[in-house]
């Protein structure tokens, strides 16, 4: 009689295992689709604000440096909604969007000798 207890109990720990596991996997796919709309949205909002030109040099720049290629797309999403930023947004304008983020994360190194 204690094994059958023993077993229901296990049957149970599993059940709720299993329906935890469904939950999570629900939250993880919300979360992903969240994201991808957010993206969609993103890169809608882009496509209406760049010039062609501009697109082009965005997307090969995604390809070498992404996270610069982010950066600028935030900065430019948040100087149009702004008003800081006229559309259509010219390859000129990126090109001094992108150096000012280079610079501005650009790192300098001090090299110290110690003289003894």
């Amino acid at each position: 009689m204690g094994m059958e207890l023993d077993d229901r109990e296990l049957e149970e720990i599993r059940r709720r295992k299993l329906l935890e596991l469904q939950r999570q996997l629900e939250e993880e796919q919300k979360r992903r689709e969240l994201e991808a709309r957010i993206e969609a949205e993103r890169q809608a909002f882009l496509r209406r604000v760049l010039t062609s030109k501009a697109r082009e040099r965005l997307a090969n720049l995604k390809l070498a440096r992404p996270e610069l290629a982010r950066a600028a797309e935030d900065a430019i999403i948040q100087l149009v909604q702004a008003g800081r930023l006229q559309p259509p947004v010219d390859d000129d304008v990126l090109v001094e969007i992108l150096l000012e983020l280079d610079r501005a994360n650009r790192k300098e190194f001090k090299i110290k000798f110690k003289r003894k």
